[in-house]
Formats: C-alpha cells, structure tokens, sequence
C-alpha cells in the first residue's frame, strides 16, 4: 500500500508542473483579432479576402464565407479566420496541428461554442465570483472537449515573455536574445519564427509557378502559420505574461493570476507608458492597443503576398505546401534556424510596440506572488460539533449532541488552479489527537438525572487518535490510487489528464468549487476521509450501560471499550483565505457525517459472563477548521 501511495503521488507531481497559465481566453484572442481585421484599410482587405477565398478552396463546408463573421455566437457551424489565434497555441501545438484540427475535428465547433458563451458569461459577471464561475465552467467544458487542453505546453514558458535580464537592456538586444538558438522558449521567438515562416511562403506566390491547387495549400498554410504566430504576439500584452518567468510552477502561476487581475505598469519598447491587464479581464483598450500591433504583423503578410519587396523574406529551407509543423509542447528551447537579415527591419514596427518585461530575479525584481502548488506542511486545529443518533446502548434511541477539539499536523500536495482558481487537486494526510466532550444524552432519561453530568452520559468524554486522507477522484472515490501504478509506467500522459480532470471536480463535475461574494462551496463527498481512534490510550474508554443480562433482568454495567469512527466531508465553505509566497491560512467550515463502530467490549462491573453488545451509531456534524500551510 505505501508503494501505491508513492506511486499516485509521484503521478499527482507530475500535474503539478502542468498550469494552466495561457493568456488571453479565447473569445479574447478571437476578438483582438477581429479587430485588427476590421482596422485593415479597404486595399489590405480586399487582399485578405482574396486569399480566405482561395485557401477555403475545398474546405468550403468548415470555413466562413467571409473572412471574420463578427455576429457569430454559440452553436457555430463553422470557423472564421478570426478565431484561429484563439486556437493556436492553447488548443493546438503547432500551425500545422492547428489546421488539422480546425478543418478535421469536431471538437473545435465544441470549443468554439464553449469560448462563445464563456463571452457572454463574461460581459455578463456583475461581480468577481459570476466571472470565476464563468471560467469555472468553461475550463471544465473545454477539458471534456479537448482533453489535452490543460496540459498542451503547459510545462515550458511559450506563453511568457523572457524576463529582462538587466535595465540596460537595449530591444535589439532583448529581440535577439528571444530566438537564439538555446534561448528558453517564450513567445515573442515563437512569434517570429512563425511569422517568418508564413512570410517565406507568401514570397513564394509571386515567384513560384503555381497550380490553382498548389496556390490554395501555400495560401492556406500560410494564414495558418501567421494565425498560430499571432496567437503568440496576443500573448505578449497580457500582464501576467509580461511580468517576468522565473521562479517555480507555483510562482509563475501566482504571479499569472495576481497581474492579469489586476494590472501591470510598464512601457513599450519605443516609450510608451502603459498598463497591462491578462486572460479573462480584458479591457477595451487592451484590445485596442494589442489589435494595433497585430495589424501591423498582418499587414506585412498582405505586403508579401502582393509582392512588395521589402516584405518579401527567403529562405534556403526545404519549400512546404504544409504549415510549419514547429511543436511547442516538445521543445524547451528555442531551435537554430536561419533567418533572412532583413527580418530584423521587418520585425522592428512590431517589436517597439510590444511591452518591456519584467526583470529578471535580483535587484528591482516585480512582486511575486504564489500559487497553493506543490509540497507542504501544516497545522490543523478545529473545533467540532455532532448530531449522533443515539448512544451505543441498545436500549437507547434517544438523539444527543456531543462536541469536542482536534488538532493536526499535516503533510501533503497543493494543487489548487491547475486550469482555474476553482480547481482543488489537494493531496494530504493528517494526523493528530482529539477530545470530545460527554454527549447531552445520558444512559437514562428521567427527573433529575442531568444532575449527574458526565457520569451518567450515554458516551462520556474521551480521546482519540486521528488520520485523515484527502485524495480527488476521476469518477470514483480511490480510483487515481488504482490507476497510478499501472499508468504511470505505461501512458502518463493519460494519468496527468485523470488527475487534472479529479482536481477540477471530475469526470461529472459536481466537485468542481462555487465562488460567490462572501466565500467559496465544494461539494467534496469521496475526496475526504477521516478516521478516529478512540480508546487506544493506556486507560480504555468506558461507560455505563443498562442492558439486560442473560436472565433477561436488566443490569447496570460499567464497561471499557474500544471505538473507531469513520467521518465523510460532504460539503466546504470557505469564508476566506490569505497567501503569501510561502504560507496560507484560512477558515473552512465543513459539513460531516459518518459512523461510530465499537468493538473490544469488556465487562468491568459487576463480575459477570455475559458481555452486552454495544451498537453502531451514525451522526451528522460540522467542524471548523483554521487551516495554515507552508509551502516548501
């Protein structure tokens, strides 16, 4: 059993260095996008029409008539060229698995009406918790749609922007520094090596003698790679992006989140002060500023495919109908590749508009912030209350209360927002000591017997021993520790979706977390278990009894005895949380129920043969719980 655990939490690690720190979301993506292409002037528009009309050639069933279809909603039957960046990068991994996907799958029409009511919900949030549910459900859905969706790219930096490494940085410096060969991949050098690509092949239309064919898969796979290099581009002006990349899995998410939320000062290359926000909480002029610059690199494109020749780059690369087949989810680094010693003048209109990035870890460094992601350690007290049924005596039906206190160390795993900050993939297990006070019931009931205060009560104070476990499920309760040693060997990849789909409420997302204004619910029924020891101290527990002997006579017992309780969580609120970058604390209030086994009986008095038989009893609680954690 402790191989299995090591084995499920081995697996459990390998989600945690999977976040889902993409930018823009991608009715934002479609959106900048859509714009930029409204911004075009009436002659590089006409081009652009002209080409979407020969590269839809054949594909006249999956792609819009019109280049944008800015009415288009939930329920499409088709994709416009609008919404390709929104699926380049984050649901796709390269420009050529991105056309496939586009023109082939039917899950894109899926996650396009997933994005387009994820929209809607958005602009109709009317406070923080509505848009976290927003995105609450559309992860989900997206996840159920495109199972790759929370772990495509997830484990490298292609989203970011690199971080500055000192202030003295020039752009040319920091441009050159984004696609050398062995540079961490990040997205301005993904930008332009898909840029590039999509340049070299509109060059080809003006040099090439082409079939109608031919002309349509170049054009094609063109609008697919600079679709795919936008997406990056977009990336760029999220804040969370510009902020700087160092730091673990935990940090780079905290930090994401925080920035996106609420902004980031910076300037542009060329001087610009401005302010930054990220995916999900888009502002007009983010849209605006960020479609300018995407205008530019989609204008110079159009250039290319008119023949002008500074726009026109070369290449001494095999020649390819297809889309550049560059995979963002194998490579950490960025390749060598040669380029054109133009591109650096072409690239430079782009570059000076995007945003300076952070720096990088030292002097002068941005606030970082942490997500609850990776190991911990933590301590647990409570305070606890119960409806029990009865007490364990037969002869008594009578409800009761009962309270007591618990404390516990912890250990364990976060891995809160994996896709959102409703996910809730916590791994941990306590153990620690509790004391209950005597039940309000006693072992009679009549005229002056409360008097007698714990000697008389049904279950009179005690203590235990306790262990709890906390394990998210895929479908049922334990099945990601059934499925940990035999996949992990086998098909990981498979394994980390199991679990990113358990930490977000699983496969029938009922556990998925419910944000409002004054705290977050879970329903959390199978993710928890604990277990409580009683009367395993040197002094046994021991009570009173009225029982009838074998006579039938009824008799007074003392008797010790041993118990176990078994304690099901079924629902959590949490009122609040506070984190820093190394520990959280917060108050959760959960709801409980379980059974109370005794076993072990033994007759203390009077000296007798005959043992009475003690009953199961069932009770319904609540705890709460002062939860702090540090991260290691």
């Amino acid at each position: 059993m402790k191989n299995i655990f090591r084995l499920f939490i081995s697996a459990i690690i390998l989600v945690s260095g999977y976040t889902n720190t993409k930018a823009w979301v991608y009715p934002e993506h479609r959106d900048i996008f859509l714009l930029a292409i409204q911004k075009l002037s009436p002659e590089y528009r006409s081009t652009l029409d002209a080409l979407w009309a020969e590269a839809r050639k054949g594909h006249e069933l999956r792609l819009t008539e019109a280049v944008i279809d800015a009415t288009q909603s939930t329920n499409p039957t088709q994709i416009d060229y609008a919404a390709w960046p929104g699926i380049g990068g984050d649901h796709s991994v390269s420009a050529k698995d991105m056309l496939y996907n586009i023109l082939q799958t039917d899950w894109i029409l899926e996650v396009a009406d997933i994005t387009a009511q994820l929209k809607i919900d958005i602009a109709d949030s009317k406070n923080r918790g509505e848009r976290v549910n927003a995105l609450r459900n559309s992860d989900i859905r997206l996840q159920r749609a495109d199972p790759d969706y929370a772990t495509r790219a997830g484990h490298n930096n292609v989203h970011f922007l690199l971080s500055l490494q000192t202030v003295k940085e020039t752009a040319k410096e920091f441009g050159l520094e984004c696609v050398k060969e062995g540079a961490e991949l990040n997205a301005l050098g993904v930008y332009i090596w898909y840029h590039y690509s999509a340049l070299v092949k509109c060059a080809r239309l003006n040099e090439e003698q082409l079939t109608g064919e031919e002309r349509s898969a170049l054009i094609l796979s063109a609008l697919a790679d600079e679709a795919f290099a936008i997406h990056f581009l977009e990336d760029v002006f999220a804040a969370g992006h510009a902020a700087g990349t160092w730091g673990d899995a935990s940090q780079r998410k905290g930090t994401h989140d925080y920035y996106n939320e609420y902004g980031f000062r910076t300037s542009t290359w060329e001087g610009e002060n401005i302010v930054l926000t990220g995916d999900a909480w888009m502002r007009p002029e983010d849209a605006e500023r960020t479609a300018e610059v995407v205008k530019i690199s989609l204008e110079q494109l159009l250039d290319a495919a008119n023949g002008k020749q500074f726009a026109m780059l070369y290449s001494d690369e095999a020649k390819t109908f297809a889309p550049d087949d560059f995979n963002i989810s194998i490579f950490d680094y960025m390749p060598a590749r040669k380029y054109d010693l133009n591109l650096g003048n072409l690239i430079a209109p782009v570059f000076v508009k995007t945003p300076v990035p952070g720096l990088a870890h030292g002097l002068g460094e941005l606030p970082r912030f942490r997500a609850e992601l990776g190991p911990f350690v933590g301590f647990t007290p409570s305070l606890r209350g119960a409806i029990i049924s009865s007490g364990f005596g037969e002869t008594q039906t009578t409800p009761g209360l009962i309270g007591g206190l618990e404390t516990s160390l912890r250990i364990g795993l976060g891995l809160d927002g994996i896709l959102n900050e409703s996910s809730d993939g916590l791994v941990f297990l306590d153990v620690g000591w509790r004391q209950d006070g005597s039940s309000s019931l006693g072992i009679v009931q009549g005229e002056g017997t409360e008097a007698y205060g714990n000697l008389l009560a049904a279950i009179p104070g005690r203590s235990a021993y306790t262990a709890r476990l906390r394990l998210p499920f895929y479908l049922i309760p334990g099945d990601l520790l059934i499925a940990a040693p035999f996949l992990i060997f086998t098909t990981p990849k498979t394994l980390t979706q199991m679990a990113v789909v358990a930490g977000n409420g699983g496969l029938i997302p009922w556990q998925s977390a419910i944000a409002t204004s004054f705290g977050r619910f879970q329903f959390v029924l199978g993710r928890e278990l604990g277990v409580y020891f009683f009367g395993r101290t040197k002094s046994r527990d021991a009570l009173f009894n009225v029982s009838q002997d074998e006579n039938g006579i009824e008799q007074l017992y003392i008797l010790s005895y041993r118990s176990t309780q078994f304690e099901f969580p079924f629902l959590e609120y949490r009122p609040f949380r506070s984190f820093s970058t190394d520990q959280s604390s917060g108050l959760l209030i959960q709801f409980y129920a379980g059974i109370d086994v005794p076993h072990n009986v033994e007759v203390l008095s009077p000296e007798s043969i005959f043992t009475p038989e003690l009953k199961t009893i069932w009770y319904i609680g609540t705890r709460v719980v002062f939860n702090w954690r540090y991260y290691l």
